[in-house]
């Protein structure tokens, strides 16, 4: 299966592992909280439960299981191109956000809701018909 993202995962995945195991406090607190704004984010148990899974995901993120896909995502400072790392079976979503020359690690979350599911492997088949896969 061919695939952009895995590709650019293994480029740069030394670098990524990196940033994860020197996690700034910003990207650790924004992994073990939800919420829409900022200040107002709070602390999720199963979250911080999940704390060290972003790692070992993104190791294996070559694997058939884990589905790894680009999109694009309107925000304030513009368009901004994020690679999507879905582990289904666990219900866990990895988020890093593409910077010049490297990958930013930018979130990561458990994903249980049903219509978040859809969503995601709707946008998971659209890359994958995009990129001519079968």
């Amino acid at each position: 299966m061919k695939t952009v993202g895995k590709s650019i995962l293994m480029h740069y995945i030394y670098f990524i592992l990196k940033i994860l195991s020197t996690a700034s406090q910003y990207s650790v607190w924004h992994i073990i909280q939800e919420g829409k704004k900022e200040e107002d984010r709070t602390p999720d148990l199963r979250r911080c439960e999940r704390i060290r899974w972003p790692k070992p995901i993104i190791e294996h993120c070559t694997e058939g299981e884990i589905k790894v896909w680009e999109n694009e995502r309107h925000t304030k400072k513009g368009i901004q191109t994020s690679i999507c790392i879905w582990f289904e079976q666990v219900e866990y979503l990895i988020i890093l956000r593409k910077r010049t020359g490297f990958n930013l690690f930018w979130t990561a979350y458990p994903v249980t809701e049903a219509h978040r599911k859809r969503k995601l492997e709707k946008e998971y088949q659209c890359y994958l018909k995009k990129q001519g896969a079968p």
